[in-house]
């Protein structure tokens, strides 16, 4: 991209009209009142767009060209049936059932200690992909260090490990103050990445998820936050050579870089980044997760941060039902929806 940034002319006439038939799509969908689907949104949009990257994962986006991904398919990269989720949604889950017990750091660790070594929400009883920062961490869990300080918080520790799991969060903090939200996602992301980068992704990606719940434009969440953010993480006195990392987020027009030009890999940066990018360049849940996927490497992360805000955004009854109805443990999904809605 040329570093002549790109700075946002809101909004384009093409936009408006996606925003114009966005609004009328969920013309019947009352976001702005908390309910049970609000946490269907979340849990299944997620773990759709995880599943339909596991099979893919680690191919390149030029191997992926050669055969896109147009559906839910099995086996591949590691040799699980259609409809497994990985290390994303698990993670992701055991933060919802502490949640759904009485949200506490300590009940989320121990749920993530007993992902690891007891199998709990995995989608077949295997934990096959677990990232290094994530083990470390658990493994510092088991030894009883506090949850909030049981992770790396070095530099070269920015995975999307604390990303591809914060969106369950979004319930329990959607009604505190800003000052709070920050801390809790700072709190919670920290368990396994507590570097100041992987705490402002979380940060962002939570902030975004809030404006959908609140039944925002997606395009105006996106204007509103390049303010917003912004000020707040002044306000905290974080360094520019943190927030500058941010700036095609803060400052250019991420939906107007091309393709080329966004990557998909493992770091959290990356991840948020091609997220947005999948949301703001689609205007349904299919076409959002697929294109994620398609983006290649890190495809069941990239799939499921990208799902879990198109789900909130295009509602989980928008998800194709043959992709529901293989999701692994569908039925337990929904009964942890419920258990969810109900302790919040």
């Amino acid at each position: 991209m040329n570093r002549d940034k790109i700075r946002p002319e809101w909004i384009p006439s093409g936009y408006k009209e996606i925003a114009k038939t966005e609004q009328m799509d969920n013309a019947n969908r009352d976001k702005k009142k908390f309910n049970l689907n609000i946490c269907k949104d979340i849990l299944f949009g997620l773990a759709i767009g995880d599943a339909l990257g596991v099979p893919v994962e680690f191919k390149s986006r030029e191997e992926i060209s050669r055969h896109p991904v147009t559906d839910m398919i099995g086996y591949g990269m590691h040799n699980k049936p259609a409809g497994t989720f990985s290390d994303d949604s698990s993670l992701a889950f055991c933060l919802a059932e502490a949640i759904a017990s009485g949200f506490t750091l300590e009940s989320t660790g121990r749920n993530f200690i007993n992902w690891r070594y007891d199998n709990y929400w995995t989608a077949d009883n295997d934990v096959f992909d677990i990232g290094m920062t994530t083990q470390r961490a658990i493994d510092r869990l088991v030894k009883g260090t506090p949850p909030q300080h049981a992770g790396d918080f070095e530099e070269e520790s920015n995975g999307n490990g604390s990303l591809m799991r914060i969106l369950p969060l979004l319930v329990y903090i959607r009604d505190k103050p800003v000052d709070k939200r920050y801390q809790l996602i700072k709190q919670v992301s920290s368990m396994t990445h507590g570097h100041a980068r992987s705490v402002i992704a979380c940060f962002y990606y939570l902030e975004f998820a809030l404006g959908l719940l609140n039944g925002v434009d997606k395009f105006d969440i996106y204007h509103n936050l390049q303010k917003d953010i912004a000020e707040y993480l002044r306000s905290i006195n974080m360094g520019r050579d943190e927030t500058s990392l941010f700036d095609r987020l803060l400052i250019d027009r991420i939906d107007m870089i091309p393709e080329n030009q966004i990557r998909s890999s493992g770091y959290v940066l990356h991840t948020l980044e091609a997220s947005i990018w999948c949301l703001l360049n689609t205007d349904n849940y299919k076409d959002a997760v697929l294109k994620a996927v398609n983006l290649g490497q890190d495809t069941d992360t990239t799939g499921a941060v990208t799902g879990g805000l198109a789900g909130l955004l295009y509602g989980y009854e928008s998800i194709p039902e043959h992709w529901l109805n293989q999701l692994a443990r569908k039925d337990d999904v929904e009964d942890l929806a419920v258990r969810m809605f109900r302790a919040v």
